[in-house]
């Protein structure tokens, strides 16, 4: 079992960054496939980025590829997204996500993670 948690949200201006942070509790953190999915209002949970247990792997939806960056401290028990050159379109709420098993299938689908966060909000404004 594992709880997360998500911190770093809030507004900013379009061309900004952003950092979100997700702490996880427990032991086992380091077992774990962690994602970044994103649900903007009236539109379905979305992928955005996921990175494998031991920060090697790495996968981006296009849309952020070059804009956003996700990496992780298994000593902290931390995912982090950095999120550069923001656009209105990345307004959203964002969650942070762990999976149990590995599979680049599984990665990119919400269906493929075990526990979520509680999401925090961004709002990227024009």
């Amino acid at each position: 079992q594992v709880q997360l948690a998500e911190s770093g949200g809030g507004l900013v201006q379009a061309g900004g960054s952003l950092r979100l942070s997700c702490t996880a509790s427990g032991r086992t953190f380091s077992r774990y496939t962690m994602g970044w999915f994103r649900q903007a209002p009236g539109k379905e949970r979305d992928f955005v980025a996921g990175i494998t247990w031991n920060g090697i792997g790495t996968d981006y939806v296009d849309s952020v590829k070059g804009r956003f960056t996700i990496s992780r401290d298994n000593v902290k028990n931390t995912v982090t997204l950095q999120m550069n050159s923001l656009k209105p379109e990345d307004t959203a709420v964002y969650y942070c996500a762990a999976a149990t098993v590995y599979s680049s299938y599984t990665m990119r689908r919400s269906t493929g993670y075990d526990y979520w966060g509680q999401g925090t909000q961004v709002t990227v404004s024009s």
